[in-house]
């Protein structure tokens, strides 16, 4: 039982630590939100006592993590606070577009050397930069679950789609216009579909 006990001072005490340390502070600045000894933390961390659980509480609330996870060795990925957590998925969200875009400049600039005259619309390569980004961004929200990041990726995917096929018709001698009108039942069906899931997750 006691062996238990120390078990799980050492780890509430290592999470609190890496909590802390995610969250830029010291062990006094801790203390001083906590209305609590820098000593007092400084303990917890080296697993010599388990704070309360109103201390607990305060601590889940303060990095934005579970009680749950803060008192659980963690299994898999790392616990991180919810602001570093946020800014670590938009660095890893810039940085995926941020590939697209660099392919689309490579591709351009190799078409446009190669290429020479006989490839006049190499342009047409951003605008489907605009729509591989916009399914980046919708496949990381899903998974992320960050419902109306995915619908305006969504919407963008779907009017950049049909710029795409437009565009491309048109360099070709054809113009398509009409093909926008597809889109306007697609936005209505995507519309509906985020609206529907909503009322069955609430209805659950």
């Amino acid at each position: 039982m006691e062996e238990d006990q120390d078990r799980l001072a050492e780890v509430i005490g290592k999470n609190i630590m890496r909590l802390r340390k995610m969250a830029n502070m010291t062990q006094s600045e801790l203390a001083e939100q906590l209305n609590y000894s820098d000593k007092s933390v400084s303990k917890w961390e080296q697993g010599n006592g388990i704070p309360d659980v109103r201390i607990l509480l305060r601590l889940s609330e303060l990095f934005g993590v579970t009680l749950d996870e803060l008192v659980h060795e963690p299994q898999g990925t790392v616990i991180m606070p919810k602001r570093f957590r946020l800014k670590q998925r938009i660095i890893t969200l810039l940085c995926s577009v941020g590939l697209c875009w660099l392919t689309a400049v490579v591709l351009y600039v190799f078409l446009g050397i190669f290429g020479k005259n006989s490839l006049p619309h190499t342009w047409l390569v951003f605008i489907y930069a605009v729509s591989a980004s916009a399914v980046v961004v919708l496949v990381f929200s899903a998974v992320w679950k960050w419902k109306w990041v995915r619908i305006i990726s969504l919407t963008v995917l779907i009017w950049t789609v049909l710029l795409c096929i437009y565009l491309t018709a048109f360099v070709f001698g054809q113009n398509i216009w009409l093909i926008f009108l597809i889109g306007i039942p697609l936005q209505i069906l995507a519309l509906f579909f985020f609206v529907w899931r909503k009322g069955a997750r609430f209805k659950e």
